[in-house]
């Protein structure tokens, strides 16, 4: 948030018709309204923080740093999470001096302070110059590699959100190909042991003996009553499906746009199986969640990543990545890019 004082020192004093109420810079001209009263009064309280923010950017037509302006309810500001979890990023900490161009992202009044404006979050956090400068300037705009920001921060949580849950199928389909390959290769030697084990527990309740069974000692007489090509080629295909699982986690962690169409593809064709499971009435409150979660995520990417030429496709998820992305995107939010 930038505070009248932040701004005088940046700046110089606030234009005529400001005043500082709270700590912000409020313009009562652009508001059309007097200051709101201070929170122990019993005037009005309803969205000011809102609405000063927004008298500010109608007035200076600048966007309002992350959570300021009329949307600072906004339940997620990706920006301050990242920041909360990495740390502010900064440039010019290490530099000798300040040029007049950087001061979109460094500045300093003369005071013996600097400030330097975080290119993540754009707060603008005071500190004072180097005593053993590494370097006589700050970094120029096109050795800085900016951070994301705004959507494609956003995109890029919920998209390791996807890959997290595809890390977990990898590794539920990897330990059942194991097993199933294991138990196919051993299958010869375990059959007499798994069936004196069944014959033992059957006469030790009082049940009929033989290779009878039902629940899950029956599912294992299946299983070692199944031809040794059928068990191969379960595993084979559970390994198949962890191995495309674990490329979608490690594509989708790096946000790559060929894993977001391989996800798409993926979880879209298993939608299919699901839907006629619960149609056929075999309906569990696990089946219907993995459902919603899958339709959840392919409606996701196709709609907000735009695949297939959706929405403009890949070309507008561009645009909107330089929108957020930007120097452009930078010198739109307050304070400007300087005078």
């Amino acid at each position: 948030m930038v505070t009248a004082l932040t701004w005088s020192l940046v700046s110089g004093p606030p234009p005529s018709g400001h005043i500082e109420v709270r700590g912000e810079l409020y313009d009562r001209r652009a508001a059309g309204t007097q200051p709101p009263q201070d929170s122990r009064s019993n005037g009005p309280r309803k969205d000011r923080r809102g609405q000063e923010n927004a008298a500010m950017t109608e007035h200076t037509g600048w966007e309002p740093p992350p959570g300021t302006g009329p949307k600072q309810r906004q339940l997620w500001w990706y920006e301050l999470i990242e920041c909360g979890r990495r740390g502010h990023r900064l440039e010019g900490t290490n530099a000798a001096r300040v040029r007049s161009g950087d001061a979109v992202f460094v500045r300093e009044p003369g005071d013996g302070l600097r400030w330097h404006r975080c290119l993540r979050c754009d707060a603008w956090l005071p500190a004072r110059p180097p005593a053993h400068p590494e370097q006589e300037f700050p970094p120029g705009r096109d050795e800085i590699d900016l951070p994301l920001r705004g959507k494609s921060l956003r995109d890029r949580y919920v998209l390791r959100l996807i890959a997290f849950d595809r890390l977990l199928h990898f590794l539920v389909l990897g330990v059942l190909a194991v097993a199933v390959l294991g138990f196919a290769s051993e299958r010869a030697r375990l059959r007499s042991s798994f069936y004196r084990v069944m014959d033992l527990l059957q006469n030790g309740v009082g049940g009929p003996s033989g290779h009878a069974g039902r629940g899950f000692l029956g599912e294992l007489n299946k299983a070692f009553a199944a031809r040794s090509t059928t068990l191969w080629v379960i595993g084979l295909v559970l390994a198949g499906y962890a191995v495309l699982e674990g490329v979608e986690a490690v594509g989708l962690w790096l946000t790559k746009r060929w894993a977001e169409y391989l996800t798409f593809v993926a979880t879209t064709v298993l939608l299919v199986p699901e839907i006629y499971e619960l149609a056929g009435g075999r309906v569990t409150a696990t089946k219907v969640l993995t459902l919603v979660i899958n339709a959840a995520i392919s409606a996701y990417l196709l709609f907000a990543k735009r695949l297939f030429g959706l929405r403009g496709g890949g070309k507008a998820d561009a645009v909107d990545r330089a929108r957020d992305t930007s120097w452009e995107a930078l010198e739109r939010v307050l304070p400007g890019p300087g005078r």
